[in-house]
């Protein structure tokens, strides 16, 4: 298991547009051949913006896009015609496929925190889908068929345990909170890289909240992470 902590994330972002971005993996200007990927993972950013503030419209391609909110509210347009409002809870998925161009802002009034993962596509092409999945609970998982990998929400109470999935690649990433996996403890925007992940067991340090990547073996296609495989302008 290896242990990535907050504090190690690549800071991104455009400060004074009201974008602040951490990085987990190698992302865009912070290329590091160390850190470009785990199993299908090739991207977790935290993103916090403010009221008003938001991305304007840009490229996606074969990569499957899930994103879980933290804080507030996510408004999310694309060019296949996909207008939601994605809020706390919520699973958002968004397979480019050949190609989709949308736009993700905060339009409310309060700050917005959210957590964006990128996965590599077991195959590239085909037509872009997209789906939200409102008030997702802690014993149905998300499957991500495309990316052969499965995501596990699990929200802890101070002293509750769980079973972490056994897979050949897990990739948690504590959002809130404390847990407590493998003698080591997790804090907010910390992750563990797992292989051959057997028999694990997290405990809530404080009431915690984790994303939890199941994973097999790696098959598809090899992702080059110079620049991310859809930039953001």
């Amino acid at each position: 298991m290896e242990v990535r902590r907050a504090a190690e994330r690549y800071h991104g972002g455009d400060p004074e547009a009201g974008i602040d971005s951490r990085h987990a993996l190698s992302f865009g200007p912070h290329y590091d051949p160390a850190n470009l990927r785990f199993g299908a993972v090739i991207a977790c950013n935290e993103e916090r913006l403010a009221p008003g503030a938001g991305f304007d419209e840009h490229p996606h391609s074969h990569t499957e896009i899930v994103t879980w909110v933290v804080e507030g509210e996510l408004t999310h347009r694309d060019s296949v015609g996909h207008e939601s409002v994605v809020r706390p809870g919520d699973v958002q998925h968004l397979s480019a496929a050949a190609g989709v161009r949308h736009v993700e802002r905060n339009d409310g009034t309060v700050p917005l925190i959210f957590v964006q993962m990128w996965l590599a596509p077991l195959k590239p092409g085909g037509e872009p889908s997209y789906e939200v999945v409102p008030g997702i609970a802690d014993s149905t998982p998300y499957a991500l068929p495309g990316a052969g990998a499965m995501l596990h929400v699990r929200r802890l109470a101070a002293g509750e345990r769980t079973a972490v999935p056994d897979a050949a690649h897990l990739y948690v990433h504590v959002v809130r909170g404390e847990a407590g996996l493998a003698g080591e403890t997790l804090g907010p925007g910390d992750s563990a890289r797992i292989t051959g992940a057997e028999g694990l067991v997290a405990v809530g340090v404080t009431a915690a909240e984790l994303l939890v990547w199941e994973m097999g073996p790696w098959t598809g296609p090899c992702v080059s992470r110079g620049l991310p495989p859809a930039p953001r302008p």
